[in-house]
C-alpha cells in the first residue's frame, strides 16, 4: 500500500510539474527583456525614459484587460485551448520584437512593432498563467488548488529571476533581436508540451454571472491586493533603499526575500491542510509586517536582510491560501473567470504601489514605502480577521 501510495503521488507531482513548466516558459519569455528593454528603448531607439516605462507597462495593462475574458474561454472550451492560444501570442510577439530590432533604423516604427509586441506578450501572459492553473485543477482535482497555485507562483518568479540575467547576457552576446529568437524558441516549446498533456474538456453547465463571481471573491481579492503592497514595495525599492543608506547587499536582500519565499511555497499545501487558509494567512501577514518593519528600522545591512527573509516568508503563502478560500466559493462552472478575477487584484496592486510609494518616497525618504507597505499589510490583516469570522458561509 505504502509503495502504491509513493507512486501515485510521484505521478501527481510529475503531472503537476508538467503543467507548471507552462508557466515557467511564459515567465522566461516575461522575464528576459526586462533588463534591457528599458535602455533599448531609452538610449537605442533615443525616445527617452518615459516611452521606456510606457513600453513595459503595455504588456501589464494587456494581462489586466483580458484576465476575465480569459477565465470565461477556459470555462467554456477549456484550458488546453487557451494554452495553445497564449503561446501562439508569445510567437507573435517574439516575432514582432525580431521585426522591430530589423528596423530599428526607422524608430518610430521600431516603437510602434515593439509595442504591438508588448501587447501580444501581455495578452500571452494572460491566457497561459490562468489556464496552467486551471488545467493543473481539472487534471488533479480541486482539494489539490493550494499546491497547484503555490508551485505555479514558483515557476512565475524563478522563470523571470533566471530569465532577466540570461536577457542581459544574450543581448550583449547577439543583439536586441534575440530577445525575439528566443522568445518564439519558448513559444514552441511550450505549444509542443502543451501537445502532450491531456486535455480537461470545457463546462458547458451555465455557472453564476461574472458579478456574482466577482462579489464572492472580491474580499480575498482585497486582502491580496493590499497584502501584495508589501512584495511591491521591497522589489522596488530595496535596492534604492541600501543606496541611499550607503550600505552594499541589496543584491543578497532580494535573493533572502526570493528564498525565503519559494521555500515556504514548496511546503505551503501541507500547512494550509492541516490549518485553514485564513488562519494561515493571519499569522502569514503578521510574519510579513514584522519583515517590511525590521526593514524600515534597520540599523544595519544584516538586520535589513533579514527583514526581507521575513517579509518573502510572510508574504508567499497569501495567494494560494486567499486563493483556496476564493475558489471553495465558486462554482467549477466558473473557475476560470474566478482565477482571472482574483489575479487582477494582484496585477493592479502591483502596478499602482510602485508610483505611490515612489511619490512617498520623493517627499519623506526611502524610509517611507516600507511604512506604506505596513500599512497596507495591516489593512489586509484586518479584512483577513473580519473573513474568519464568515469563513463557514
Amino acid at each position: 500500500m505504502n509503495t502504491a501510495s509513493q507512486t501515485i503521488q510521484s505521478n501527481s507531482a510529475l503531472s503537476l510539474l508538467s503543467i507548471v513548466t507552462l508557466t515557467f516558459f511564459g515567465y522566461v519569455a516575461i522575464g528576459l527583456p526586462l533588463a534591457v528593454l528599458p535602455t533599448y528603448v531609452d538610449s537605442g531607439l533615443g525616445f527617452g525614459v518615459v516611452w521606456a516605462g510606457i513600453t513595459i507597462s503595455a504588456q501589464y495593462v494587456a494581462t489586466v484587460i483580458s484576465r476575465a475574458q480569459v477565465g470565461r474561454l477556459c470555462d467554456r472550451y477549456g484550458p488546453r485551448r487557451s494554452v495553445f492560444l497564449g503561446f501562439f501570442a508569445y510567437g507573435l510577439c517574439g516575432a514582432l520584437t525580431l521585426a522591430s530590432a530589423l528596423v530599428s533604423g526607422v524608430p518610430a516604427l521600431s516603437l510602434a512593432l515593439l509595442l504591438a509586441g508588448r501587447l501580444a506578450l501581455g495578452v500571452g501572459e494572460s491566457l497561459v498563467s490562468t489556464a496552467a492553473i486551471t488545467w493543473a485543477i481539472g487534471l488533479m482535482g480541486a482539494r489539490e488548488t493550494v499546491r497547484i497555485i503555490s508551485w505555479n507562483g514558483i515557476a512565475t518568479y524563478g522563470g523571470i529571476a533566471l530569465a532577466a540575467p540570461f536577457g542581459a547576457w544574450l543581448e550583449g552576446q547577439y543583439g536586441f533581436f534575440a530577445m525575439g529568437a528566443v522568445t518564439i524558441g519558448l513559444a514552441i516549446a511550450g505549444l509542443m508540451l502543451a501537445q502532450t498533456r491531456p486535455p480537461v474538456p470545457g463546462v458547458k453547465e451555465k455557472g453564476i454571472g461574472t458579478g456574482q463571481v466577482l462579489s464572492r471573491i472580491a474580499p480575498f481579492g482585497v486582502a491580496l491586493a493590499l497584502a501584495s503592497s508589501g512584495f511591491g514595495v521591497v522589489m522596488a525599492f530595496v535596492a534604492l533603499f541600501f543606496h541611499n543608506r550607503g550600505w552594499d547587499g541589496a543584491s543578497l536582500a532580494l535573493s533572502a526575500f526570493g528564498l525565503a519565499f519559494m521555500g515556504v511555497r514548496l511546503g505551503l499545501a501541507q500547512a494550509v491542510a492541516r490549518f485553514g487558509g485564513l488562519p494561515l494567512a493571519r499569522v502569514s501577514l503578521v510574519l510579513e509586517i514584522i519583515g517590511l518593519l525590521a526593514l524600515a528600522l534597520a540599523p544595519s545591512p544584516t538586520v535589513a536582510i533579514i527583514g526581507a527573509a521575513l517579509a518573502g516568508a510572510g508574504f508567499a503563502p497569501i495567494f494560494p491560501a486567499l486563493g483556496n478560500e476564493a475558489m471553495a466559493r465558486i462554482p467549477s462552472q466558473n473557475r476560470g473567470v474566478a482565477l482571472g478575477l482574483y489575479s487582477v487584484f494582484l496585477d493592479v496592486a502591483l502596478g499602482s504601489t510602485g508610483p505611490i510609494a515612489g511619490l512617498l518616497a520623493d517627499r519623506f525618504g526611502y524610509t517611507a514605502p516600507f511604512l506604506l507597505g505596513v500599512g497596507a499589510v495591516l489593512l489586509s490583516l484586518g479584512l483577513i480577521m473580519s473573513l474568519r469570522k464568515s469563513s463557514s458561509l
